[in-house]
């Protein structure tokens, strides 16, 4: 495996002896759970009921957490604001852990819709799906605003891909730009949110990073093998109201500095 940015790529531990047990009985139980409420979730999404839609997504994710083992805290308060939800990226847990403390849609690349089975509960779920191109720029902002008028938090990852988690990487600022598009400013807000990631005992640090060209399917193999799991902690930072900032680039540095403010280890 290649380094990635002069840190070198983590050797995946493979699950031993019961570790393929607990394995299994972890994607089963987890598998049944989604499964499950997705097909309450589309009961409910036929009647139009939105809030309900959005408690069972979150209690999917609570509940694939706990199946999983990951002790979850929180510090600060998820806001009340439409808007946007702005963290570091450091692993496929993320949406998990972000999704099962507040009610938000996840902001995703075009390509996501078609990938098999995760495509179709991706979009039944409310996900944004976007293409990163100036010729898109303003089919974006107007499902920006419709969004967001609406009252819905999105979700996205500035910094472009997933770290070790334990560094942040500098954030881009391109989504950023639909929030200052006309009608947005004065109705959205911006919470940065920090993600600390803390190993079970005796594995390192970055235990529950996924980088480089880690494998997802190693990755999950690893984490769900193992009996005794860590913690993940959210500290929910104070809102930005996008008004008061002059562009893009100063939103998306502020967001930043409040994400690696919050870093455990930086």
């Amino acid at each position: 495996m290649q380094a990635w940015n002069d840190v070198p790529a983590a050797k995946l531990d493979r699950p031993k002896g019961i570790g393929w047990v607990l394995l299994f009985i972890r994607v089963i139980l987890i598998i049944f759970l989604i499964s499950t409420l997705f097909l309450f979730h589309i009961l409910l999404s036929f009647f139009g009921m939105k809030n309900l839609c959005q408690l069972v997504v979150k209690y999917a994710c609570i509940g694939s957490l706990k199946i999983a083992g990951l002790k979850l805290k929180q510090s600060g308060v998820p806001m009340s604001f439409a808007g946007a939800v702005v963290a570091n990226h450091s692993s496929w847990l993320d949406i998990f852990v972000l999704n099962a403390t507040q009610k938000i849609y996840f902001v995703s690349k075009s390509e996501v819709k078609k990938w098999p089975l995760i495509g179709k509960i991706a979009n039944h779920v409310g996900t944004v799906f976007i293409r990163r191109s100036r010729i898109d720029a303003i089919k974006q902002k107007n499902i920006f605003l419709k969004r967001i008028s609406s009252g819905d938090k999105l979700l996205f990852f500035p910094e472009g891909t997933s770290t070790d988690g334990m560094r942040i990487l500098p954030f881009k600022s391109t989504l950023f730009a639909a929030f200052f598009e006309e009608g947005l400013p004065e109705i959205s807000w911006i919470q940065p949110v920090t993600l600390n990631y803390i190993a079970p005992e005796t594995k390192r640090a970055d235990w529950y990073g996924w980088w480089a060209d880690m494998g997802f399917f190693p990755s999950v193999m690893m984490v769900l093998s193992h009996m005794k799991q860590g913690e993940v902690e959210l500290v929910f930072h104070e809102p930005l109201y996008v008004k008061e900032f002059r562009n893009r680039k100063e939103l998306a540095h502020a967001s930043e500095q409040a994400i690696r403010n919050g870093l455990l280890i930086c």
